[in-house]
């Protein structure tokens, strides 16, 4: 069992939290975690939601895009510019592993992104928000269904943030000590689109090869030529990952069968990136196909574009970490990060900024994201909670003086 000892936090950090309001967040991440809901259906999580933010008496607190939660938090200025911090707050389709007290009882679910600690966190900015307002309105949302990439649109759909004019979210990250904070310009997630390509040829008995049009043969070769995309059209200076997931053909080992598919994903930094990987896998994949006599059907699903942190906001979101926690604790990321985050959908219409937060715990080891052992520790809540709070009120006091 892994137990957690009396919480570590920065002095700047601490004070903030009275300890009824730690015990309070603690709680509620540790009912979140124990009860995890996948995208879609947060239903139990969006009232525990909303039971937590009711004793705030927000000037606004309603259900959004069926099973999300918006709260405005009145700020002094009723006439200032509204903000907005982002939470989401679906799980995963996987079976715990972690030890935890408040392991998942949801047999086969689990938070094994941190949802439940980005839900926590934005609550517990909510009450600091509530305590000290910002020059105006502040919007916690808690968003559903950001692991199928759906959750920021259909937020956006509702037009609850309609007239906002920055938005500000974070994510738990294990590979930095609680503390640390990544607040920086330019790409911080890829885009993240699926892929499906069916080869149609037909079948024959497998000792007469001749007879066929084999799109399994074809599918090796396209298989290889897909990965001639980022080697030899992508430059090299620019990101970018082309990545076969499944390979589906055939019954019998005696027979060709008439069709063929893969699946995979396309990743990229940039979105000219993102086009070319688009146009070159649809042209090597009819290519491949007209060679060996096959037809080839191109399926596309978009995904989440890139997050590219703009400057204006990324400095606000930094200058408010570093007057919580000083400069050395404002970190580069350290890599390029090619994973999705639909985050990236405001970004598209509201300028902001995502960040990352430390939450492994002193002596405690790196734990991939998305794995059954993956936890992130209680004291990354109060961390990301104060600097997304301050945030919002570094960037309400921006823009009321732009």
């Amino acid at each position: 069992m892994i137990h957690h000892g009396s919480l570590q936090l920065p002095a700047a950090i601490e004070r903030q939290f009275p300890a009824s309001l730690r015990l309070a967040l603690i709680a509620l991440r540790r009912q979140l975690h124990r009860h995890p809901e996948l995208s879609g259906h947060e239903d139990q999580t969006a009232t525990r939601l909303t039971d937590a933010l009711s004793p705030l008496a927000p000037a606004e607190l309603r259900r959004v895009a069926a099973t999300g939660v918006v709260a405005r938090i009145r700020g002094r200025d009723s006439h200032a510019p509204t903000v907005a911090i982002r939470g989401d707050i679906d799980a995963l389709p996987i079976q715990e592993d972690t030890g935890l007290e408040f392991a998942s009882e949801n047999p086969g679910v689990m938070h094994a992104c941190g949802h439940d600690v980005h839900a926590s966190w934005a609550v517990g900015a909510a009450h600091l928000l509530a305590e000290s307002p910002a020059h105006g309105d502040v919007l916690i949302v808690l968003q559903p269904s950001e692991e199928t990439g759906q959750g920021a649109r259909a937020v956006l759909a509702t037009g609850a943030l309609d007239g906002v004019k920055a938005i500000f979210g974070a994510h738990v990250d294990r590979r930095f000590p609680i503390g640390q904070v990544v607040a920086q310009t330019g790409p911080l997630a890829a885009s993240a689109d699926n892929f499906i390509i069916e080869l149609e040829g037909s079948g024959a008995h497998a000792a007469r090869p001749h007879e066929s049009a084999d799109p399994i043969v074809g599918l090796g070769a396209l298989i290889s030529a897909l990965q001639t995309i980022v080697s030899r059209r992508v430059n090299p200076a620019h990101a970018a990952v082309v990545t076969i997931g499944t390979v589906q053909a055939g019954t019998a080992p005696n027979i060709i069968p008439g069709r063929a598919t893969i699946s995979g994903t396309l990743r990229a930094t940039d979105s000219d990136t993102r086009r070319l990987l688009e146009e070159e896998l649809r042209r090597i994949a009819d290519g491949v196909a007209a060679t060996h006599r096959l037809h080839a059907r191109i399926m596309l699903e978009p995904g989440t574009p890139p997050i590219v942190n703009p400057p204006d906001a990324t400095r606000w979101a930094r200058d408010a970490a570093v007057t919580l926690l000083g400069e050395d604790a404002v970190v580069p990321l350290g890599f390029l990060n090619l994973a999705g985050e639909d985050f990236a959908h405001y970004l598209e219409r509201i300028p902001g900024c995502f960040l990352r937060i430390g939450a492994r715990e002193n002596g405690g080891e790196t734990i991939p994201a998305h794995t059954p052992r993956f936890y992130a520790a209680d004291e990354s809540i109060f961390v990301g909670a104060a600097v997304l709070a301050e945030t919002a009120r570094v960037a309400s006091q921006a823009l009321a003086r732009a």
